[in-house]
């Protein structure tokens, strides 16, 4: 038996608990990104992914008008920063809804280093940077969607294996429902099929 969910029969807050319980694992962009007047911003947003490989552009969503997407529009420029596991505490603290103009860098005692070609700091400590010039951004309903082209990236070498990031070393968190948080926990591998291998639905074989 299923039960059915009419969008239009719920508040915005209603379905947008059940969309972020389903929606799942999703992947964190810790995003840094630099205000006008200098000012270095840093939150966790989950509603992304990578949107195209040529040219590389990833792409995470605002809800609502924060300082991520003001401080994005003002200078074009921002950093995904991957989230890990030893960050879990800093990467909450850092979706706190401070006043506007407050560093959550300097609020959260979080360590910046510089980033090659873009303004915003990288945090330190992640092990993967993706310094991002903008794209574009497209306004659906309460939300801005925010493609950024990747004009950098920077991954620490101590998660690299034979050249490639690992991801048993990388231990990306994720978001789910509610106030969940998901780590990486057991790796399957499959390869894909070629369709002159085919046998077959994987039931019957």
């Amino acid at each position: 038996m299923r039960i059915d969910f009419d969008p239009a029969a719920l508040s915005r807050n209603e379905f947008y608990r059940l969309l972020t319980a389903t929606v799942v694992p999703r992947p964190i962009a810790w995003v840094s990104t630099t205000s006008g007047d200098g000012t270095h911003n840093l939150a966790p947003h989950s509603f992304f992914t990578i949107a195209s490989v040529a040219p590389p552009v990833v792409q995470f969503s605002s809800v609502g008008r924060k300082d991520t997407l003001r401080n994005v529009e003002a200078t074009g420029q921002f950093v995904v920063n991957l989230a890990p596991e030893g960050l879990f505490g800093q990467i909450n603290d850092t979706g706190t809804d401070f006043p506007h103009g407050v560093s959550e860098f300097e609020t959260a005692g979080i360590d910046t280093e510089p980033s090659l070609r873009v303004k915003p700091p990288r945090v330190a400590a992640s092990p993967v940077a993706l310094e991002c010039e903008v794209h574009s951004t497209l306004g659906i309903g309460d939300s801005t969607v925010v493609f950024g082209r990747v004009v950098h990236a920077v991954v620490a070498q101590d998660v690299l294996v034979d050249g490639h990031p690992e991801i048993s070393r990388l231990k990306p968190l994720s978001r789910l429902g509610k106030d969940e948080w998901g780590t990486v926990g057991e790796v399957r591998e499959i390869s894909r099929i070629r369709h002159a291998d085919w046998r077959g639905p994987a039931g019957d074989r």
